[in-house]
């Protein structure tokens, strides 16, 4: 099997793919064509079905495991499929494992690194509720492992919660040893907790989309309603130290317009949406880098707001 990775322009493929994603569009011209991201566990690719009705395009939809033939060409700086043929393939054809992308720095390390840090917490009310939450909260724990951090932007592969989680809180103990002023138990204990909610926003693997609780919550106030139900579990939990562990979560986005609730208004707060931030932006030039083998320019993207390459030194 040839993974998505490696397709470069002028491929012909002949494969077993996941239909991730399929919906019916129209021409400039009003000639029907379906729009389809087929994936493998080393990621997506865009595909377009330009003669749905043909013999060859045979009765698939979104989550089934399909057979494709098509090239592979060159659009707007990313790779795309132009499919010729589809088939619907049986179980026993194909292993589901080949079609998940799993982070590729290995899950339970990464769990025995982050429960490291919450072992390093002083606190002792944000510590037993760190603990409650990540370690013996099996049903949870489960799901945050397993949980991407996002449907498509970054991270958005089996363990991408855990990876982006652990990143934003080793950034951010960094920051507490550049800036003593920063209280280093809370602001690692938001790190943890900032994105838990995604655990409830985004559907498990395969499908990997939005529940209804994300479409009308949202990750951020999801987050704060599950720290909410564990601090009321430990009794005498400080009334203050909660709330500036929410404001933390609610503000880590830290503008209106990209979805926070409020700004930073503590110096832990403004930490967070940095560490945040910065983790997001760099794991998706990461991933836009590693999925061209493109050395020229690759187009405007809309994330950045500029027309991006990759660095010219060898």
């Amino acid at each position: 099997m040839k993974y998505i990775k490696d397709y470069k322009a002028g491929d012909r493929i002949s494969d077993i793919y996941l239909c991730k994603y399929r919906q019916a569009a129209v021409t400039k011209n009003g000639k029907p064509y379906e729009n389809v991201i087929l994936q493998d566990k080393t990621g997506t690719i865009d595909a377009k079905v330009w003669e749905p009705d043909s013999a060859g395009i045979g009765e698939y939809d979104a989550l089934d495991y399909i057979q494709v033939v098509g090239d592979v060409n060159s659009f707007q700086g990313a790779l795309q499929v132009s499919v010729k043929r589809i088939r619907v393939c049986q179980e026993g054809e194909y292993d589901p494992a080949d079609y998940l992308p799993v982070s590729k720095k290995g899950i339970e390390p990464m769990y025995q690194e982050l429960t490291g840090f919450i072992d390093s917490i002083e606190n002792s009310s944000l510590k037993t509720l760190l603990q409650n939450l990540f370690i013996r909260d099996e049903k949870f724990v489960k799901s945050f492992k397993n949980s991407s951090a996002a449907k498509t932007v970054h991270h958005s592969f089996v363990g991408g919660l855990l990876e982006h989680t652990l990143s934003v809180v080793k950034l951010c103990d960094y920051y507490c040893r550049m800036y003593p002023l920063l209280n280093r138990d809370l602001l690692l204990s938001a790190a943890l907790c900032h994105d838990i909610g995604k655990t409830r926003e985004l559907s498990a693997f395969p499908r990997n989309d939005y529940t209804d609780a994300g479409q009308f919550l949202g990750h951020i106030v999801i987050g704060v309603e599950m720290v909410g139900e564990k601090i009321r579990e430990i009794e005498g939990f400080p009334e203050l130290l909660s709330a500036e562990l929410k404001h933390c979560i609610l503000s880590h986005h830290g503008e209106f317009e990209f979805g926070s609730p409020k700004k930073p208004a503590i110096m832990e707060a403004a930490a967070l949406n940095f560490a945040d931030n910065t983790d997001a932006k760099m794991q998706t030039f990461t991933e836009l880098l590693e999925g061209t083998k493109e050395t020229e320019w690759l187009g405007f993207n809309r994330l950045f707001e500029s027309n991006i390459r990759k660095t010219g030194l060898k």
